[in-house]
């Protein structure tokens, strides 16, 4: 029987905080998932999008660092990868884990540290374990959700008590959506659609595919996808229709930049160091 912990007071959430837009990157550690036993391979074949199966273009080893901008400001960085690959209840997992946090000059008048964890089954793509850290000025948050995919049940551990509610078929969180969109074929003028589950709810996730662009940003030059992705939630995608993703157009699909609108301007996420996973690499843009 779990034992009740008291609740904290819980404080108002701030709307469109620097925060919230560092959460774009789908955005080091968390102790309690890095217990789990290390798997030797890098990169396995998975059950993709359309029911083929192929390598992902993603794997043990990548890491994305982005500079994040409010205007012309610089408020700070992200990283996000994944450090190692795990096994948990029997399944192979990537370990994603991503930090974003403010800078000097941010924090002097609102901190920002978010840190969130996801474990990816390696071979049917799909959510297994998210867990989110939230520090954003004087909010303070903490969440973890088991993904009985099974079951077909989220399984919320932060309260204390256990509390399952429904979760869609093949749902992905907030982190694995953007791993899991990088695998499938995005042609301009088409919607793709991924199942979300976020905050006790399941969301179907619309990636509108828009154009095709070429953009310079620090790690270099890359022709791009540009992709708009859809969702009534907050967190990743939640401002409908302002947010929009440059992706590499080539088999790895790799974030570049990512823009917003805010109440006042806008705030961009630009990729500033890009490494692939081990024994990975791409032409030059």
């Amino acid at each position: 029987m779990a034992v009740r912990r008291p609740k904290a007071p819980r404080r108002a959430r701030r709307l469109s905080s620097p925060g919230d837009i560092l959460w774009l990157l789908a955005a080091l550690a968390m102790s309690a998932l890095s217990l789990a036993p290390a798997v030797a391979e890098t990169r396995l074949q998975a059950l993709g999008p359309g029911g083929d199966v192929a390598v992902p273009p993603f794997g043990v080893g990548e890491r994305l660092t982005f500079e994040i901008k409010y205007g012309f400001i610089n408020a700070g960085t992200a990283v996000m990868g994944i450090p190692e690959m795990v096994e948990t209840g029997g399944h192979d997992c990537y370990r994603i884990v991503s930090l974003a946090e403010s800078n000097t000059f941010v924090s002097t008048f609102f901190p920002v540290r978010d840190v969130a964890e996801s474990l990816f089954d390696a071979r049917e793509l799909r959510s297994l374990r998210f867990e989110k850290h939230i520090r954003e000025g004087s909010f303070r948050a903490h969440e973890t959700v088991v993904f009985d995919q099974e079951r077909h049940v989220a399984i919320y551990e932060s309260d204390g008590d256990d509390r399952l509610v429904p979760l869609s078929i093949d749902a992905h969180d907030i982190l694995t959506s953007l791993y899991y969109v990088r695998m499938m074929d995005l042609k301009v003028g088409t919607s793709v659609f991924i199942e979300n589950h976020a905050d006790k709810k399941n969301y179907p996730l619309e990636i509108r595919v828009l154009r095709t662009e070429r953009v310079s940003v620090p790690a270099g030059k890359f022709d791009c996808v540009v992709v708009e992705p859809v969702m009534r939630v907050a967190g990743l995608f939640r401002h409908k229709g302002s947010l929009t993703v440059w992706l590499t157009d080539d088999e790895f699909h790799v974030p570049v930049q990512m823009r917003s609108k805010v109440m006042i301007g806008s705030i961009s996420a630009v990729l500033s160091e890009l490494r692939l996973a081990d024994g990975v690499s791409r032409r030059d843009g």
